[in-house]
């Protein structure tokens, strides 16, 4: 009798527990984008220049990546990344849209093939959680197809306001209306009004503003809102009342212009009434917030230092970024992790995170990062990789192929073949070159870095035969 009663108190007990779990809510999905915000432009990251409160809070609170990097050197491709969990190279979309920099008797090479909208195919992290139940939206930059076929609301987002397929506002303040000349034409771009708004209307805020609205008028469901900032890409625009407070720093202080400082701090603020409503609507408990950036800092903008290089560059300070993850679940803040990651592995992040099983035929290139949430674990990976076959425009950049693995870099510049090896841990400013002083490890890593370019079918550069050399 009393072995009867035993194993009907167990069997209630995981009934119990099975109702309860299911009775939970699903955990709800912030993911804020921000474009060109540089590793060291935030104050946990060590800025003494920017003020960013509500970010610091978020990283004190959460898990803090010191060595963190997007999957590309420019927008569109890591963008791709974090939608599909693949990296640019197996997706074929290594550039940013609809670029035009390559120059027919300029350039030695022919740059890698690269296609010019996300794929329907693709199977998005907005189309994985609306099969679960998720309402969708999207707010800010897209920069990964047309009006057509491929905007936001055609790869699993219910809600999109603001995306379009351009990657810079004509302007900040209302009407945010422009225009921008296309290099390869000539033509001129004429940049339509991204939503509504009224006069003296800032894009940062009018954002934050929807975000806040969406968040209100879904906070009985799950939700997934990709809060996705146009800043603080160019043209620098800030407030003229925030402008005005980094005006008065003296210059031998300032890490970046003024009107970037502002645009920082304006974002920082969208972060903060985002955070707020969560707080304030008890949502803040039931809510995975991840924060980052697209690529590096933009070299007119800010100063990346002690990283080498900028936006566009494949030096850390064009890959490596701010990456910031609050996880409820995890019960641990002020997390602050050296693991390197990438743009790939928050789609299966969030899987994981909100309970759902993994998707390993999608998310190809990503990993589970949540045992680091944790505060304890690994993630078994040897290598993270790069494939930019193009040329830009950004100071310090040229078209190479790049590998970190452990400590060490190896960048491959595809025009020359000539090899960069750095020890990151003892010069993450990428001053020495160790090619020739260790070629066995160059030779190792290029090896890896060859066979993972053919593992994912990376589309190669050729010899341009138009080409004109200088004499």
């Amino acid at each position: 009798m009393k072995l009867v009663i035993s194993f009907l108190f167990i069997f209630l007990f995981f009934v119990f527990a099975a109702s309860t779990k299911a009775d939970q809510p699903k955990t709800n999905v912030v993911f804020i984008l921000i474009d060109d915000l540089g590793w060291r432009d935030l104050g946990c990251y060590g800025s003494n220049y920017y003020k960013t409160p509500n970010i610091d809070k978020l990283a004190k609170e959460g898990a803090q990546f010191t060595d963190a990097y997007a999957a590309c050197t420019v927008c569109s491709p890591t963008r791709a990344a974090i939608m599909t969990g693949k990296y640019p190279a197996r997706l074929l979309l290594t550039q940013w849209l609809p670029s035009g920099r390559w120059s027919r008797t300029g350039h030695k090479m022919k740059e890698g093939r690269y296609i010019s909208n996300l794929p329907l195919e693709e199977v998005t992290i907005a189309e994985a959680l609306r099969e679960n139940g998720y309402t969708t939206a999207f707010m800010g930059k897209w920069h990964l197809g047309t009006e057509t076929y491929y905007y936001p609301e055609h790869q699993g987002f219910d809600v999109n306001i603001a995306g379009r397929d351009y990657g810079a506002p004509g302007s900040y303040f209302f009407p945010f209306t422009g225009k921008w000349r296309i290099p390869s034409t000539g033509k001129t771009l004429h940049k339509k009004k991204p939503l509504s708004g009224k006069k003296g209307d800032y894009l940062v805020d009018r954002l934050a503003a929807e975000a806040e609205g969406f968040i209100r008028g879904n906070a009985g469901k799950p939700f997934f809102l990709m809060l996705s900032h146009y800043a603080v890409h160019t043209p620098l625009q800030g407030k003229p009342n925030k402008i005005a407070k980094y005006d008065v720093v003296s210059k031998l202080k300032q890490q970046g212009k003024p009107a970037y400082a502002a645009m920082v701090e304006s974002v920082d603020d969208s972060v903060g009434k985002v955070t707020g409503v969560l707080r304030e609507l008890g949502l803040e408990e039931n809510t995975l917030v991840i924060l980052t950036s697209d690529n590096g800092g933009f070299a007119g903008a800010t100063n990346n230092s002690p990283l080498r290089a900028n936006k566009g560059s494949n030096y850390e300070g064009g890959l490596r970024v701010p990456a910031i993850i609050k996880w409820p679940e995890s019960r641990k803040g002020g997390i602050i992790s050296s693991v390197p990651i990438t743009s790939t592995d928050f789609y299966p992040t969030i899987l994981a995170a909100i309970g759902q099983p993994l998707r390993p035929y999608q998310h190809q290139d990503g990993v589970d990062l949540t045992p680091l949430l944790k505060g304890a674990g690994a993630v078994n990976r040897d290598s993270l990789f790069w494939h930019y076959p193009h040329y830009n425009n950004h100071p310090q950049s040229f078209p190479a192929g790049v590998i970190r693995s452990g400590d060490w870099k190896l960048i491959q510049a595809f025009e020359t073949g000539e090899l960069s090896l750095f020890n990151l841990k003892e010069d993450c400013g990428e001053t020495t070159n160790l090619a020739k002083k260790k070629p066995n490890r160059a030779k190792l890593l290029l090896s890896k870095l060859k066979m993972w370019q053919q593992e994912v079918g990376a589309d190669p550069m050729r010899t341009n035969p138009e080409y004109q050399s200088e004499k």
